[in-house]
């Protein structure tokens, strides 16, 4: 709850919408007083019984898909359209091909996209190395820029990006993300080509 309430918090201070993943029924109505957007976690989009509560409280539902394709997130965003909330986003955020590492299909993309639905790249989540031999997860922060630039020309609709001032002693996913200090110069260049692939 002192969580939800520092969101809220930002929020109202910032005057802007804020996230928050959830993980079970009780928390999606419990978050749903606090936050704008409610976040299916990728291990979790397949939960109906979680997508229909999030659904169910009005607020926009946010579905990340992990080891689902394109196709297979339409199944998702049916059960949250079902009850009658069509406030959905669905997010790519890497498939796995193996046992240490995330790949992006950026076909998955478009196939989302044939939902009626706006995507999202999570470009963070995607450059993850789960399951590393000392025991931690790793990352490849050096392909952000690449990740962002591809899904740019892919038209996706929404960047999803994790930060911190030292990414070496941020409490989770340290080693997948952005320093903060150079966030303000990479959103300047996906700007610069946003509008050149929509001129094209």
């Amino acid at each position: 709850m002192k969580a939800l309430k520092i969101l809220q918090e930002i929020s109202e201070q910032f005057k802007v919408p804020v996230v928050t993943d959830i993980h079970s029924v009780e928390e999606a109505f419990m978050a749903a007083d606090f936050v704008d957007v409610l976040q299916i976690p990728a291990f979790l989009c397949r939960q109906t019984e979680l997508l229909v509560a999030a659904a169910k409280t009005g607020k926009v539902v946010n579905i990340k898909g992990q080891f689902l394709s394109g196709q297979a997130m339409h199944f998702a965003a049916d059960k949250v359209a079902q009850t009658g909330n069509t406030k959905i986003m669905l997010t790519e955020r890497g498939n796995s091909y193996g046992y240490q590492d995330l790949v992006v299909d950026f076909r998955n993309i478009p196939e989302m996209q044939m939902s009626g639905y706006p995507v999202v790249m999570d470009i963070t989540h995607s450059l993850q190395q789960p399951n590393q031999s000392l025991g931690i997860t790793g990352g490849r922060p050096d392909l952000i820029g690449l990740i962002g630039n591809a899904a740019i020309a892919s038209m996706v609709d929404g960047l999803f990006l994790e930060t911190h001032p030292n990414p070496s002693e941020a409490k989770s996913d340290g080693a997948n993300m952005l320093q903060l200090d150079l966030v303000e110069e990479l959103l300047v260049k996906w700007i610069k080509i946003r509008e050149a692939v929509v001129f094209l």
